[in-house]
């Protein structure tokens, strides 16, 4: 029997992380300011989660709107200080300005987190070579799951993509996780299932009432049923 899929769900707060727990979330992406899709969260927000659940959490390393690294000495200081509140694994990915991936800005940060997994999140569907940027990072320690669409526009789009590299998984450069989302919709989980996609992440579809509101434990655990139990 096939292990069951891991579902990641975007938690703002405590309340975010209690509810996707409730719902049967498997870990939990933590962020502040989703209008900027997703940055920093606060080291206490850290602490909190961590000590009111039992999930995994992957943080976000990102400054601001965008995929350039900016300062990345600020960076590898909220490594520090997220790791201090107990942050154990995290999301990051940063471009330079021709669309290929900011190698430099990725050794320093992930230099920061060595012993931790991490995630390389969505800036792959806006690179300008997907496929240069796996082969560049493929050795990379604690590089774990790419977090992608698989098209910039989304999952609609994406889906080709998506199924492309599902079935490359185990060649160089295909060895991560693959985990599905950005404008993921329960329609598109069978074709992925069947594909072999084993992680899917939810953030607006875990909140009906829109990111003004919490994690819904239901839409959660409607996710959970989706993708076996």
């Amino acid at each position: 029997m096939s292990k069951r899929a891991l579902l990641e769900v975007i938690a703002l707060d405590v309340e975010d992380a209690v509810a996707a727990r409730a719902g049967g979330a498997d870990r939990l992406e933590l962020v502040t300011d989703m209008a900027a899709d997703g940055l920093t969260p606060a080291a206490a927000t850290v602490a909190g989660i961590r000590a009111a659940v039992d999930l995994p959490v992957r943080v976000m390393l990102r400054l601001a709107d965008g995929f350039a690294a900016g300062d990345v000495s600020r960076l590898v200081a909220a490594a520090d200080e997220l790791r201090g509140a107990g942050a154990e694994e995290f999301v990051l990915g940063f471009l330079d300005g021709d669309g290929a991936v900011d190698v430099g800005a990725v050794e320093r940060v992930a230099g920061a987190l060595e012993g931790c997994r991490w995630t390389f999140h969505r800036a792959v569907d806006r690179a300008a070579d997907r496929g240069a940027l796996r082969k560049q990072l493929a050795d990379f320690p604690g590089l774990d799951t790419y977090l992608t669409a698989g098209s910039a526009a989304g999952v609609d789009a994406g889906l080709p993509t998506l199924l492309a590299e599902a079935e490359r998984r185990g060649e160089p450069g295909y060895e991560q996780q693959l985990l599905v989302g950005g404008g993921l919709r329960l329609e598109h989980v069978p074709v992925l299932l069947e594909a072999g996609v084993d992680a899917f992440h939810i953030g607006g579809a875990a909140r009906p009432g829109g990111w003004g509101r919490p994690v819904s434990a239901e839409a959660v655990a409607q996710w959970r049923r989706v993708l076996g139990g």
